[in-house]
């Protein structure tokens, strides 16, 4: 996980020969590989994924990188560029939830883990990351980080799973060993996307499609607003939201929430009685309904329409599920009255990050405008930057 800023990346090639250089230096030996995997932005259908529903991801070009090599001692030895610490050095066999793995090494460990509990015989591995996916902001840098050491170890040790199984491995790191009850969007995200596609996901059955996605030639931009509030999904926040979305499907006869109708939605609002459990309800079988209107208006070919959609799913976020903040409402409120087409807050929420979908050239007219917002609030300056859709996890060299 990074703090770098969040302008364009060096080429794919470039960074894995730094990365394996630094690994050559702070192992001594060369690494057995490097591999990449991508942060995400996510563009419509948020806290749906762990209630079996829809998502729409795409992939950045902002990634972690890691250099690897196996070892046959047992021992894990992780380092990361971004974060001034040494090397990490941990027993793989001693590996457990409470064996005191945290910070950003827990990501990796969990990983080693999750691989060895799925009955995989991992001896060992040499580790050096370094990522350029800003931290904090709502893009995935965690799963990121345990997507790339999945592929790099499933690589290695011949160990043959696919990239929805890699993802699933990650997620069981994140939510058992981090302890973050997330979905899998973003490790299958960063696992699954493709080149300028979004990834149309049914998390149920980790379905999908790769949707086109090619607004320059629209004169579309999507562009990516960092509020620089940093989130901290551990602190029982998000741990309540999804609480509260268990309770609803236990209230309402069904497993998940993905199994109530959108039609039927204000029937099964009746029966609620609870407002905060009514609420998360509300939000996610609407936003599943959003998934599906965002996907119809891009099959027909009309881009321009899914703004007010995005806008229509930050409201539910902010009033219905309450996991906004001002800097986000800030950024939607400013780029939409700017002319941007639609606007909302994406990733896990408290802090992180907003899209805004503009016409290509109001982008630095609604930039300018949620900058000068900021600052008249007294804000930290946002870093804005555009989304462009970018390759999943992939072998550098």
């Amino acid at each position: 996980m990074s703090g770098l800023p969040a302008e364009a990346p060096a080429t794919p090639e470039e960074r894995a020969r730094a990365v394996a250089e630094d690994f050559t230096r702070l192992y001594g030996a060369e690494p057995e590989g490097v591999w990449a995997a991508p942060g995400r932005v996510n563009l419509i259908g948020e806290y749906t994924d762990f209630n079996d529903g829809f998502v729409m991801p795409l992939a950045l070009p902002h990634t972690a990188v890691a250099a690897v090599s196996r070892r046959t001692d047992g021992r894990l030895r992780v380092h990361s560029a971004d974060t001034g610490e040494g090397v990490v050095t941990l027993d793989v066999a001693g590996l457990r939830p409470e064996s005191g793995a945290g910070g950003w090494a827990a990501y990796p460990a969990g990983v080693v883990w999750a691989l060895r509990e799925a009955g995989h015989e991992i001896t060992g591995a040499d580790v050096h990351l370094a990522s350029t996916v800003p931290t904090g902001a709502g893009l995935s840098s965690s799963a990121a980080l345990e997507t790339v050491v999945a592929l790099a170890l499933n690589d290695l040790y011949g160990l043959g799973r696919s990239r929805p199984e890699l993802a699933r491995i990650g997620q069981r790191a994140e939510n058992a060993f981090v302890g973050v009850p997330c979905g899998v969007m973003d490790q299958m995200a960063s696992a699954c996307a493709a080149e300028g596609h979004l990834l149309h996901l049914d998390t149920r059955d980790l379905s999908l499609r790769q949707v086109p996605f090619d607004l320059a030639a629209r004169g579309l931009a999507l562009l990516v607003v960092d509020t620089r509030v940093k989130h901290a999904l551990g602190d029982g926040a998000y741990a309540e939201r999804r609480a509260g979305c268990e309770a609803g499907a236990r209230a309402l006869g069904v497993n998940t929430l993905r199994e109530v109708e959108y039609a039927r939605l204000p029937e099964a609002l009746d029966r609620l009685d609870d407002p905060t459990v009514r609420a998360c309800v509300r939000h996610v079988v609407s936003d599943n309904e959003r998934v599906r209107r965002t996907i119809a208006l891009l099959d027909a070919g009309d881009a321009r329409a899914v703004g007010p959609v995005l806008t229509e799913g930050h409201a539910s976020l902010r009033d219905d599920l309450r996991v906004s903040c001002p800097e986000l409402d800030l950024v939607v409120a400013t780029a939409v009255e700017a002319g941007a087409l639609g606007a909302r807050m994406t990733g896990g929420g408290f802090g992180g990050s907003a899209i805004v979908l503009v016409e290509a050239g109001d982008t630095a007219a609604v930039t300018k405008a949620v900058e000068d917002a900021f600052a008249t609030a007294g804000h930290t300056a946002p870093r804005v930057f555009p989304a462009v859709p970018s390759a999943g996890a992939r072998r550098l060299g």
